[in-house]
Formats: structure tokens, sequence, C-alpha cells
């Protein structure tokens, strides 16, 4: 039989670009000379910090380079989950038990608040809130994700590790040797979820901008800040930004505390009804514990998405699409033979200690960094930050030092291709990895 080909006809853009309302045009609009308030960045983090600060009164002017939602707001898998890198055994051991499970219960926090949030404004996002499986990679994972299991059940949610003929009752594969089962995260549309984000934001007063780049950032004497643009200054009581995977010069001291990496998605044609709850009887979203991972998810008009991280070098939509075609393959064959309708990518942020991170740092403050788990943790501490501006309590993440990247960059991280072959064989190592005998 002849092996499945990748279609060349797929459309190089987003599906929930093809799929989202579309917004107004927010560019060429006369900027304030002052602001409570200037936000940088203009996805889920700033609009969310901006919405806040609106509702609390403040004048808050939001810069965007490009147009809102550009970045990964608009590129992410729709995945929305509680839970860090770390289980909270790890999280103890690393920052102490009583931080440990602050952070851990911020996780929980951001979850709870986002699909909070969709309810009370009553926003059509698609949400489905059907639970999602971590897929081990190798026998070796199993054990990690026993230990997830456990800190989940400790703070009252409900998880359970599965193996065998359990995985395959919830996911169509015979790929992985075990599974972690948590209950309370969702699926969303993504485009959905962020229009009616700026929704929200536009509802409360705050002032929105697109096609405006902030290029620096300096303390006056008075201790207010200049925020300088390539359509001018604007002066401002404080400064956010909000930037994550895209963060740039105009905070050099956080470009160097964040890795931008390339996280790329297909979206096929929609399925049958069979195929589709042969892959996702349950309805689940799927991702696997490796550090090339694979996210995976069927959405609601029954397309099967499947992203991943695929290249730490330099590459195209075509070459990653290509990937992710074989791998999608290799995990789902009854999609052999479907179309590919969609191919995109985008950049997500990194960061050496793989956490979160929310603080103050000379003239701004920031949140960044979600390694992954940015459509819920980005919302929520958008909206904590404002609320700590506005002389709330800090953010639990906001007692953790944010760690430099160890080695000199500006922007272009050149030591990534050397990391990814080093990830690259972890995964092959942890691949040959046999099952423990029972105890």
């Amino acid at each position: 039989m002849a092996t499945p080909t990748l279609n060349p006809d797929f459309e190089r853009r987003p599906y929930w670009h093809a799929t989202m309302p579309s917004l107004p045009a927010r560019s060429g609009r006369p900027l304030p000379d002052t602001a409570d308030v200037v936000v940088v960045g203009g996805g889920y983090t700033g609009v969310a910090c901006a919405m806040q600060l609106a509702r609390s009164g403040a004048r808050v002017t939001l810069l965007e380079a490009r147009e809102l939602g550009w970045g990964a707001s608009t590129r992410n898998g729709g995945i929305a989950h509680p839970g860090y890198k770390w289980s909270l055994a790890t999280l103890g051991e690393r920052y102490g038990e009583s931080l440990g499970t602050a952070l851990f219960r911020e996780s929980l926090d951001a979850y709870a608040f986002l699909k909070g949030l969709i309810a009370d404004a009553r926003i059509n996002c698609e949400w489905r809130e059907n639970g999602h499986l971590e897929l081990a990679h190798s026998h070796a994972h199993v054990p990690d994700l026993e230990k997830d299991e456990a800190g989940f059940r400790a703070l009252g949610e409900p998880a359970r590790t599965l193996r065998g003929n359990e995985v395959q009752g919830e996911v169509g594969t015979a790929v992985y040797a075990g599974a972690l089962a948590v209950d309370h995260s969702g699926l969303l549309h993504p485009g959905k979820w962020f229009a009616g984000l700026v929704d929200l934001a536009d509802a409360a007063g705050a002032d929105l901008h697109e096609g405006v780049r902030a290029k620096r950032v300096r303390r006056q004497p008075d201790g207010r800040a200049v925020v300088e643009t390539d359509r001018g200054a604007l002066i401002a009581g404080e400064v956010v930004v909000a930037t994550n995977g895209y963060t740039d010069g105009i905070a050099p001291a956080l470009r160097r505390r964040v890795i931008p990496v390339g996280s790329y998605i297909i979206a096929t044609e929609p399925l049958a009804d069979d195929v589709a709850r042969a892959i996702a009887p349950t309805g689940r979203a799927f991702f696997d514990t490796k550090n090339f991972l694979n996210y995976w998810h069927v959405s609601a008009d029954r397309r099967l998405l499947f992203g991943g991280r695929v290249s730490f070098v330099p590459t195209t939509v075509d070459r990653t699409a290509a990937i992710l075609y074989r791998r999608m393959l290799r995990v789902h064959p009854q999609v052999a033979g479907v179309r590919v309708d969609y191919a995109w990518g985008g950049k997500v942020a990194l960061t050496m200690d793989r956490m979160p991170h929310v603080g103050r740092m000379g003239p701004v403050s920031y949140a960044m960094g979600y390694c992954g788990s940015g459509v819920a943790m980005s919302v929520h501490l958008g909206t904590r930050l404002a609320d700590w501006l506005g002389g709330g309590p800090a953010p639990a993440l906001a007692s953790l030092r944010f760690p430099l990247v160890p080695v000199p960059f500006e922007g272009r991280p050149w030591f990534l291709p050397i990391a990814g072959e080093w990830f690259r064989l972890q995964d092959r190592i942890a691949a040959r990895a046999k099952p423990r005998p029972a105890a």
C-alpha cells in the first residue's frame, strides 16, 4: 500500500483566523499624550490586563505592534488546562511546601477564572469541558504522571493514571505507555475567545491601538515612565509588558529571560463521525510528555487539529506541516487519506525554570513565559497583575526569581539548534525504556 502523502493545497494560515469574527481595525487612531497605564502587547495577557485596569477606573492605553491577537493568542492549540511542567511534589521540593502549594493552586485558579469569565460573559467560543490526557511517551514517564495525579488529588481535583486498555478507552491510539486523565480542563476556539475578550475590554473603556510599535521605556525623575513608539511618546504612571514569545527591545532585561520557540499546527478537513469518535471517544484534549511534544484534539466541527514542537531552527510552514502530518498518521492511522485544510505556526515562550513569571523589573511590570500553559494562565495573570498594580496582593508566581538564559543573546536564540538536538536525544533514549516490573 502506498504511503499517504500530504496534499499540497492547504491554506497557510490559522484555521482560527478563517473562522473567527472580524475585529474592528484600530490602526491610525490618535494616541493620547498620557495614561495611567500603558500596556505593551495585544494578546490574551495584555487585553485582560487592560480590561481589568479599565474596570478599576484607570486610564489605560494598549499598544500592539501588529494586529490585536496576531501572536500566540489566535495561533495556539485551544487547550486550557491547570498545572505546569512540574508536579505539586516537585514544586514543593524546589520552592518549599507552602509556596509550592500556592503555585499549584494558582494554576487551578487560572483555569477556574477562565471558565468563569467565559460563562459569565456568555462568550460563544466553543467551550467544552471534557478534560485532557497527558500521554506517556515512555514507560519511564509513567511514574511522573503518578506524581502529577497525587498532586491533583491532594488539592481535591479528580485525576487518575491509566495504563494499557484504559488508555485506549480514552484515545484511539496504541502508541503511548500510559496516561494521566484530568477532568477539569477544556477546549475552546482561540480566535472566538479572543474576540470575546476584546469586546470585554472595549466595554470596560480600554483604549486599544494596533500598528504602534513601542521601542523604549525610560523612567523620568518624577517617577513616571516615557514610552517611546514609532508614532511618538506617551507618559505613563505604569508600564506593563505583555509580549511573551514576541518580546523584543522594548524590554531587553526580559528578552534575556524568555526563549521564543516555534510551535506548529495542522487542521484536517472535517472527519466522519465514526472516525472522530474513534480518535477521541470522550472528547478529551491530548498532549504527550516528549520534549518535542505533540498536542491535538477534535474540534467542535470534527476537524483533527494536530500540533507540536517541530524544529528549533528556522523553518517553514510547508516543512513543519509535512512533519506533523507524518506524526499524526503514526499516532492516528485512522486519518490516512484525510486532507489537511490549514497549517500555521507561531511562537511560544519557554523559560529556564519552565515556569511562567509575573513581576516588576525596572520601569516595567510584566507577565510572560507561559511554557505551554498560556491559554488559561495568561488571562489570569494579566488580570491579577492589574489588581496588583491597583494595590491588591501579588500573585504567587511573583515570588519566583526570573532566571536569565545563561548565554548571551539579543532576540535571536542562536543556541536553540544545539538544545534541540539534546532534547531529541533525550526523547529517543526515553522511548527505549522498558516497563518496570510490578512490585
